[in-house]
């Protein structure tokens, strides 16, 4: 038996200062004994609520479902350790596989060395038992392994998402500096939107922050556009209890109300974006786009606005940015009486040109930069 089915822990990846808001997201699903860490959170549950978790979660990365955990001095030891594990319980000759690895206050120092021994393990299992290797596929593996490796132990993980959930697939068209989907959910969740009121993001880029808005109102799945789920090679997968999770998820949908959300942007290039990638979605053609500098519009009254403005790491001069985010603290003084705005803001230099004073300073990672997401009331 594989540890997950001994123990029943799970673990989910989550990016950087996400692990509260994951903790209280796994909590919804029904899940039990949640331990937020770094960049994760461990949580015992059965198989029917991993299905549901990867499905339906849209804060989480990766679920990792843990095979052997062990003590591990050396590569020659992982390779030992790693080729008596009954890997034809999970995958066969015939599929691909891929393995991430991350080491940390190890004898073991290199990532890519220990991901390469574990490949080796893995191949010369099979070929001893088969006389046949599985290929490797590094881009659309049909199993994912995960290694990690902290203070000497080894920890060995079937990834049971089938690769970052990030990855929703609405994403046809982009611009520079896109927002991290998972991250957008954050924010939607984070605002507390339940649809009462219109949503509106003036700065819309290529439009991720209003399709999880959409995702979130119409009740569909993070992973609907997802083909396969690794938990699907695990030896306890019940395609019956999966079937059942994908027919309920289909029958909660609800439809949008017209232009209950909308967005613009200045930039003719970034609206095609949105709406090539909204109109991917069901009900996407129901959000409300236009072309047009924020400035120019009428604003939104008692709703909620939601904006992740450039932050001057790949766009735009601080000194230009310093005049944008005046006017927008303009715009919302002056046309969003009564509105709450959440503006994720990546370069906390700029939030005092708002000249409005937040209520709230929440810290959420996005890649490399250590942001804030702000809430302000504007009264």
């Amino acid at each position: 038996m594989f540890e997950y089915q001994i123990t029943g822990r799970f673990f989910a990846q989550l990016a950087g200062q996400m692990e509260e808001l994951g903790a209280a997201e796994l909590k919804e699903f029904g899940v039990k004994e949640i331990t937020p860490v770094y960049r994760g959170v461990w949580f015992k549950t059965d198989l029917e609520h991993v299905y549901r978790v990867n499905l339906w979660g849209r804060l989480l990365t990766r679920v990792l479902a843990p095979l052997l955990t062990f003590s591990c001095h050396s590569t020659d030891y992982l390779y030992k350790t790693a080729k008596q594990m009954e890997w034809d319980q999970l995958f066969s000759a015939e599929n691909t596989f891929a393995i991430f690895a991350t080491v940390s206050n190890s004898t073991i120092t290199h990532s890519h060395y220990a991901a390469l021994v574990l490949k080796d393990a893995i191949a010369d299992y099979f070929v001893e038992k088969f006389g046949k290797r599985p290929d490797v596929n590094t881009e659309d593996p049909d199993v994912w392994i995960n290694l990690h490796i902290d203070k000497n132990k080894a920890h060995i993980s079937l990834d049971t998402s089938g690769g970052s959930l990030h990855k929703r697939g609405y994403r046809l068209d982009s611009v520079p500096a896109p927002m991290q989907e998972t991250l957008a959910a954050a924010i939607i969740r984070l605002s507390d939107w339940n649809g009462e009121v219109p949503l509106f993001d003036p700065m819309c880029g290529s439009g991720t922050l209003l399709a999880e808005a959409l995702l979130h109102y119409c009740r569909i799945p993070s992973a609907f556009f997802r083909k396969k789920f690794g938990f699907e090679q695990l030896p306890d997968f019940d395609a019956s209890i999966w079937q059942k999770i994908q027919d309920d998820a289909q029958r909660i949908r609800r439809p949008l109300l017209a232009e209950l959300i909308s967005g613009c942007d200045i930039d003719q290039r970034a609206v095609n974006a949105a709406r090539t990638n909204l109109n991917s979605l069901q009900n996407g053609h129901l959000i409300r786009l236009q072309k047009r500098d924020f400035r120019e519009h009428p604003g939104l009254e008692k709703g909620i606005i939601v904006c992740n403005p450039p932050y001057g790491i790949r766009l735009g001069d601080e000194k230009q940015l310093e005049v944008l985010y005046k006017a927008l603290g303009d715009f919302l003084k002056q046309k969003c009486k009564g509105s709450t705005a959440w503006i994720y803001c990546g370069n906390r230099n700029l939030i005092e040109h708002l000249g409005l004073k937040p209520s709230r300073k929440i810290p959420l990672v996005s890649g490399n930069l250590d942001g804030r997401l702000l809430k302000v009331e504007v009264y």
